[in-house]
C-alpha cells in the first residue's frame, strides 16, 4: 500500500476550501469514466492525500488545521459534488480521528494523528452481515500474551482496500466494544475488493477478513463509551454523511442546468431557447433550487451545532447537534434523490445513455442514503421538538 509523500500543510479553513475546490475540479475530469468502468481511483486518492485535507480535522494542538465542521462538511461536499464515490472514502477516517479525540489517550493521539499528518488513510472494518440487527457485532478481541487477536469478518467497509490503517470494531472478552486502529499489512489480514453496488461503485466498500490478526494494546481505542455519554461522535459521522448526498444533489442539479440549456430534448421539436421557456421545466428547476438550497443551508447550521457541542460537551449540546444534523441528513437524502430523478426527467432518455454518465447521480444517491434509514430522523427530530426528549446517543443520529 502506497504512503502518500510530500504532504502539503493545511492551516486554515480557507486553505481547506480553495483546495479542495482545486481538487474538485480535477476529480470532475474523469468521474463519469471512472463510474462507467468501475476505475478504482488511487491516483485520485494519492493527489487527495498529498493535499493535505485527510489531516484538516486533526486539532491544532496536534499539529493539524482543526478546522470547523461547517468547513469539514463543505469539504466533503466539494469532493462528493465531483464524485460521489471520493467524497464517501474518507468518511470513516474522519469518523476515527474523531473518536481517537474524545476517547483515545495522549499516547495515541500523539502518535495517530502524527501518522495521518504525514499522508495514512484510515478506512474501517465497523458493519458485519448476518447479525440480529446494524448494531450488533461479533469480530472478537481476545488477549494473547501482552497483546490481543482479532477474529472475524466485516462488510461494508469503504476506504479498506485504501488505507493504511483500518480501524475496526471489536468484541472483548468483557462484550464490551473497542475500536482497535489495525495496520493495513498485518499478517491474516485481508481486503476482498468484493463490492458490488450499482452506485458509489469505487468507494471499495468491500469485505475484510481477519483470521488470528495480531494488534498491539497501544493500538485499541474505547469504542462503546463513546456513546454512554454524550460525545459529538454520532453526529460527525453523520454530517459527512449528509455533505456527501448534498454533494451528489448539486451535482444532479448543475448537470440537469447545462443539460436542459445546450441539449434538444426528444419530446420538444424545437431549440433549447424554447425548453428554457417550458413552464413545467422552470418548474421543476425552481422546486429543484430551493430544497438544494435549503440542504445546503441546513448542513452549514448543523456544522455551526457541531462546533459548539465540541467546544462545550454536554448532553444539551450534543442533543442539538444530533438533531440540527439529522435535519441536514433528512433534506440532504430527498434532495439527493430528487435532483438525480429531475435530472432523468428533464433530459430524457439521453440520461441513460452510457456516454453520458447523467445517471450516476441518482445511482450515488439511492445507494449512499439507504446508509441508515432517514425515517428515523424526523422521529426523532418530532419526538424532540414536540415531548424534549434528546436523540438516542448512537452513530446513526
Amino acid at each position: 500500500m502506497t504512503l502518500s509523500h510530500h504532504v502539503a500543510v493545511i492551516t486554515s479553513d480557507e486553505q481547506a476550501l480553495i483546495v479542495a475546490s482545486d481538487l474538485a475540479d480535477d476529480f470532475k475530469r474523469d468521474s463519469a469514466l471512472r463510474d462507467r468502468e468501475r476505475r478504482l481511483p488511487h491516483p485520485e486518492l494519492e493527489a487527495f492525500s498529498r493535499s493535505g485535507l485527510w489531516g484538516i480535522s486533526v486539532p491544532k494542538a496536534y499539529g493539524g488545521a482543526g478546522v470547523s465542521n461547517v468547513t469539514l462538511a463543505k469539504v466533503i461536499a466539494l469532493i462528493a459534488q465531483a464524485d460521489g464515490s471520493l467524497g464517501q472514502i474518507p468518511q470513516n477516517h474522519y469518523y476515527a480521528l474523531e473518536v481517537l479525540r474524545v476517547n483515545g489517550s495522549e499516547a495515541q493521539k500523539q502518535r495517530l494523528y502524527a501518522e495521518v499528518l504525514a499522508g495514512q488513510r484510515f478506512g474501517n472494518a465497523l458493519a458485519e452481515l448476518g447479525t440480529k440487527t446494524a448494531h450488533d457485532r461479533t469480530t472478537q478481541l481476545r488477549s494473547d500474551g501482552g497483546g490481543y487477536r482479532i477474529n472475524g469478518r466485516k462488510f461494508y467497509a469503504t476506504g479498506a482496500i485504501y488505507a493504511q490503517r483500518i480501524p475496526t470494531s471489536v468484541v472483548d472478552e468483557n462484550g464490551v466494544q473497542q475500536l482497535a486502529f489495525v495496520p493495513r499489512d498485518s499478517q491474516g489480514l485481508t481486503v476482498i475488493d468484493d463490492w458490488s453496488g450499482f452506485g458509489q461503485r469505487t468507494t471499495g466498500s468491500g469485505s475484510v477478513v481477519f483470521e488470528d490478526v495480531q494488534i498491539a494494546a497501544e493500538d485499541i481505542v474505547p469504542f462503546q463509551s463513546a456513546f454512554e455519554r454524550p460525545t459529538p461522535v454520532g453526529p460527525l459521522a453523520q454530517i459527512l454523511h449528509a455533505a456527501i448526498d448534498t454533494g451528489i444533489a448539486r451535482a444532479a442539479y448543475e448537470d440537469a442546468l447545462q443539460f436542459v440549456r445546450t441539449k434538444t430534448r426528444p419530446w420538444i421539436d424545437a431549440t433549447s431557447d424554447v425548453a428554457t421557456e417550458d413552464p413545467h421545466t422552470l418548474k421543476s428547476f425552481g422546486q429543484l433550487s430551493v430544497r438544494l438550497h435549503a440542504a445546503e443551508a441546513l448542513l452549514e447550521r448543523a456544522g455551526e451545532c457541531l462546533d459548539q457541542a465540541q467546544a462545550d460537551t454536554n448532553a444539551d449540546t450534543v442533543a442539538a447537534a444530533s438533531i440540527a444534523v439529522a435535519e441536514a441528513r433528512a433534506i440532504s437524502t430527498e434532495v439527493s434523490l430528487a435532483a438525480g430523478s429531475t435530472l432523468f426527467e428533464l433530459a430524457g432518455s439521453q440520461a441513460t445513455l452510457a456516454e453520458h454518465g447523467l445517471d450516476r447521480h441518482w445511482r450515488n444517491a439511492r445507494v449512499h442514503t439507504l446508509h441508515d434509514p432517514v425515517r428515523w430522523k424526523y422521529h426523532a427530530v418530532g419526538n424532540f421538538y414536540l415531548n424534549d426528549e434528546k436523540p438516542p446517543l448512537r452513530g446513526t443520529i
